[in-house]
């Protein structure tokens, strides 16, 4: 179901302007890994409290720089970052992270109670299991994401959906403001998608920035505020309907992405995933 779109002023820079405080400012950003070129430059967008951003773009384009950048994993090379106006390097500790499934060790001995405390090391650096606050905190979130039933089990032996859920607590365990997931629904089936979205939900209902990568592009177009389009660059930032159109979509894809109208639907074809709407 198509979302509502909030009341605000757009531009295809990344820029608006609306007087509430930014949750998540980048400006002038440039990143890239050592002995390598810039994968990413001249990126500058600001999200507000509780706004939700699809990023799109085709393999290779920078997405997972973006997201690594702003998290701190990895340096920036120009420009600036700030959440809530706070020089990102001095509160990496608001920016919660779900990276790609496949960066992940699912071997690795360790339960869903455990990767969810490791959250509160954000907030604890010295021995945060000591901490009676810090169980409970964790109780209270796996509650909250229907994981407690399964609190105890090693991390590899869930399903796609409870994987995602999973590192979303972690997250939420940091008391994130703003949360980056790159690609949260690659390779899961349609009920692991619909359990992410009711998390995503709930996570906007608490006025958490949710910035967020995907291919599925009917899923940006009915599901978020704005759609951010990256190509190493910001190509555009806006509505989904200002976004999601052919000669927009062009600007990334090429002759990679066909846009067309089924009545109301509107279906996309990628070259590279197939149909999607």
């Amino acid at each position: 179901m198509q979302r509502l779109q909030k009341q605000k002023t757009h531009s295809s820079n990344g820029t608006h302007s609306h007087p509430e405080q930014y949750a998540l400012e980048v400006k002038g950003l440039a990143a890239g890994y050592a002995g390598e070129r810039r994968t990413i430059e001249n990126i500058t967008f600001g999200m507000l409290p509780g706004e939700r951003v699809a990023l799109v773009g085709p393999n290779g384009a920078g997405k997972s720089t973006l997201f690594k950048a702003i998290a701190g994993l990895i340096p920036f090379t120009a420009g600036s970052i700030s959440v809530f106006d706070r020089d990102c390097r001095s509160s990496h500790g608001y920016v919660g992270y779900v990276p790609q499934q496949n960066e992940i060790d699912w071997t690795f001995p360790v339960n869903v109670y455990d990767v969810v405390l490791m959250g509160r090391a954000r907030r604890n650096r010295w021995l945060p299991w000591s901490r009676r606050t810090d169980h409970e905190h964790v109780q209270q979130i796996l509650e909250q994401l229907s994981l407690t039933s399964i609190a105890q089990r090693q991390i590899g032996e869930l399903s796609g959906g409870q994987k995602r859920r999973v590192f979303i607590a972690r997250a939420l365990a940091q008391e994130t403001q703003v949360l980056l997931m790159d690609e949260p629904f690659n390779g899961v089936d349609t009920s692991a998608e619909q359990e992410i979205m009711n998390a995503l939900d709930m996570l906007t209902a608490q006025k958490i920035t949710i910035l967020l990568s995907t291919h599925d592009m009917g899923k940006a177009a009915r599901d978020f505020d704005r759609v951010a389009l990256l190509k190493h660059t910001l190509l555009a930032y806006d509505t989904p309907e200002n976004v999601m159109r052919p000669e927009v979509l062009r600007k990334a894809y090429g002759s990679a992405m066909t846009v067309f109208q089924n009545g109301d639907e509107t279906i996309f074809i990628s070259n590279e995933y197939g149909t999607e709407n």
